[in-house]
């Protein structure tokens, strides 16, 4: 019997209050609930294109899939005095990430899949999408990890419509109307059989990871009507290759040859006239 982990009418509240700002905001449609499990611990692995992501799937599994949205959320929000309170009251997941205690975090994750049958919202990404077209980037290996040491299932979910309330780097969400269309679209669990019951290696979670990416990124293809790039964005090269660019062009600005001054010049003339006058 799963254990409940949430305050029943924090979870109420919070949950009308989402669904009233969003009925403004938000014209939904959604797809495929029905490969959602309706009970047991279920990892929830969605792209990322928006800030407004939270409250738009956490209302798509809520009321779409009939299941309670459990995030694994950023050390630095939960420190906010409200949203600490209602994010512990309704079972919501801290999370340091570059520490130690990331891994404490993974084992609470852990701990609601498979004690609690929860649902986990994951963004493999682990960031909102830096792709040009905002297509899923490379991600994380942190859910396949999930995934392979708790043998829960991975339910890939795709959206799209979020860029156009709050685009990533935008501050000023746009909340006039007309109600901006989101739609979502979930698929079958992903097929990690082929990974299932070996050692976990990074070859493993890098095949694993990249198994769950492409079932995401196909169902955003679907939604779309489009062809996904034949290679996901990589963001870390992306910034790597930006430092060397900016490193390079240091270097080139340092090393650049000196240009005389319009004194400098004058003196030069002056000497080679000076030596000229002499007959040398």
């Amino acid at each position: 019997m799963a254990k409940q982990r949430e305050s029943r009418w924090v979870k109420w509240v919070v949950s009308r209050i989402v669904r009233f700002v969003l009925w403004f905001v938000v014209k939904p449609e959604w797809k495929g609930t029905e490969h959602v499990p309706a009970q047991g611990g279920a990892i929830i692995a969605a792209n990322h294109l928006s800030v407004t992501d939270p409250l738009t799937v956490a209302h798509f599994l809520y009321i779409g899939a009939r299941r309670w949205p459990t995030f694994t959320m950023k050390d630095a929000v939960m420190k906010i005095p409200v949203v600490r309170s209602v994010a512990r009251s309704t079972g919501q997941i801290p999370i340091k990430r570059g520490s130690a205690d990331a891994v404490k975090a993974l084992g609470e994750a852990e701990k609601a899949l498979v004690e609690d049958g929860s649902s986990v919202i994951f963004y493999p990404e682990g960031t909102c999408t830096r792709d040009p077209e905002l297509w899923p980037m490379t991600a994380k290996n942190g859910v396949a990890r999930l995934a392979l040491t708790t043998g829960v299932p991975v339910i890939p979910v795709a959206h799209w419509g979020e860029q156009n309330i709050l685009p990533y780097g935008e501050k000023k969400p746009r909340l006039l109307p007309p109600r901006k269309k989101v739609q979502f679209r979930a698929g079958p669990a992903v097929d990690l059989s082929e990974f299932r019951g070996k050692p976990i290696t990074a070859t493993v979670l890098d095949g694993a990871t990249k198994a769950i990416m492409a079932d995401i990124t196909a169902l955003q293809a679907e939604i779309r009507g489009e062809t996904p790039p034949a290679e996901p964005f990589d963001f870390k090269k992306a910034r790597q290759q930006a430092a060397e660019a900016k490193r390079a062009e240091r270097e080139e600005i340092t090393e650049a040859p000196e240009v005389p001054t319009a004194d400098t010049t004058a003196e030069t003339t002056e000497a080679d006239n000076g030596k000229n006058s002499t007959g040398a």
